[in-house]
């Protein structure tokens, strides 16, 4: 209970209390009355009923100093739980919310993806495995938003076993690099795990190491690509067959060699698929035979060739007419120059970055005083046949 005293020769604990709530209440006179003594306890019971205990300065400014009291120096001491002295004014609240970037990584494989996820400084929150299916890419997604807000995630094998993926989760708005392997000399020092592997991609993702965009596959590029992989392994097995068929007319009946030895490739073909062979000598019989098979199968070859040719040669040209329009460049190298790039080309920095692509930048291999470069034997091998290619039609002519 407030009692009779002065305020201005009040001290002990309540003193800066009882000073500012007697300017508050207004001019008290010289004492507290028992009015102003109602008065006063109306206005601590107003304004600091719900608020924390405010306790007199001892000496040097504290921590936290109200503005009531700022030039004065002052502590204030709040009880476990309370919330800032600033915020306890009425019909007020200030709430706080953090969010945190979130890395993630994924190790693909052909039934499951394990991803792994990392705080902002690189702390591991946790290591999960989801199917390769539609769903399991929307769970993988859900589960690393669970940790806070998914800012980049690095998958291994855009190209192949992470295509899927790859695609949800950019379509999904979250920023998706390529990653390649994990170094040599760490799973050799850590070893080699799924999870680890996973770990290693978010890493790699959040350090910068691995930044390059993924080709996409979502558009006119990747049906020209899916053309090419049927022509080219159409193209290759069309060659095994007619070495076949030479083979076999070397090693056959000597009527079989004078007959056939000196023929191109298209009219070994065409004579071979006409063959008739009739029962008789065992040796003779099957080989004619062997060689009518793969002359049939070599005309087939062709058909399917023309075929792809049909589909392939519009949406090049639809494509990147600029780029058949130069000399040297057919259909088929453009197509692969195409591929190459990918369908969105914008993730392409610059035209050092494309060399470095195609295998055609030389590699520095200097070493003391010597001053060399090497030849690059990596990057993407078709885009550099189809170089060499366009090189040496250039140079023919």
């Amino acid at each position: 209970r407030i009692g009779r005293e002065d305020v201005g020769s009040a001290s002990g604990p309540a003193s800066v209390v009882l000073r500012w709530c007697g300017r508050k209440v207004g001019n008290l006179g010289p004492g507290l009355t028992s009015e102003s003594a109602d008065a006063a306890r109306a206005v601590l019971r107003n304004d600091l009923s719900a608020g924390p205990q405010f306790l007199a300065p001892t000496g040097g400014a504290g921590l936290i100093c109200p503005s009531w009291t700022r030039g004065r120096g002052s502590q204030v001491r709040r009880p476990a739980g309370a919330c800032h002295p600033f915020n306890l004014r009425k019909e007020m609240a200030v709430s706080i919310v953090e969010t945190r970037a979130i890395t993630g990584g994924v190790d693909t494989h052909a039934d499951v993806h394990v991803a792994a996820a990392l705080d902002p400084i690189g702390g591991l929150l946790g290591v999960g495995e989801f199917a390769t299916t539609p769903a399991g890419y929307a769970r993988l997604l859900e589960w690393l938003g669970g940790f806070g807000t998914v800012c980049l995630v690095g998958i291994e094998g855009t190209g192949s076993y992470g295509a899927g993926l790859a695609r949800h989760v950019t379509r999904a708005g979250v920023r998706v690099v390529e990653v390649d392997r994990s170094d040599r000399q760490d799973r050799r020092r850590q070893g080699k795990s799924d999870p680890l592997d996973a770990v290693s991609a978010a890493r790699a993702a959040q350090s910068g190491r691995a930044r390059g965009a993924p080709k996409g596959r979502d558009g006119t590029v990747e049906a020209i690509r899916a053309l090419m992989v049927a022509k080219r392994s159409a193209r290759s097995e069309r060659v095994q067959t007619i070495n076949q068929a030479r083979s076999l007319v070397v090693t056959g009946p000597d009527d079989l060699r004078a007959r056939f030895a000196r023929h191109t490739a298209a009219a070994l073909v065409a004579q071979t698929a006409l063959l008739r062979p009739r029962p008789g000598d065992v040796v003779g019989y099957a080989t004619r035979i062997a060689l009518r098979e793969l002359g049939r199968r070599a005309e087939f070859l062709d058909e399917q060739l023309g075929r792809l040719d049909q589909l392939i040669v519009p949406l090049v040209t639809a494509h990147a007419p600029g780029l058949l329009a130069l000399y040297g460049i057919g259909p088929d190298t453009a197509a692969l120059l195409l591929i190459a790039a990918g369908d969105h080309p914008e993730r392409l920095r610059s035209e050092p970055a494309w060399a470095h692509l195609c295998a055609t930048a030389p590699i520095p291999a200097s070493s003391g005083k010597v001053t060399r470069h090497r030849l690059n034997p990596g990057g993407d091998r078709s885009a550099n046949h189809a170089l060499w290619r366009i090189v040496i039609t250039r140079m023919s002519s």
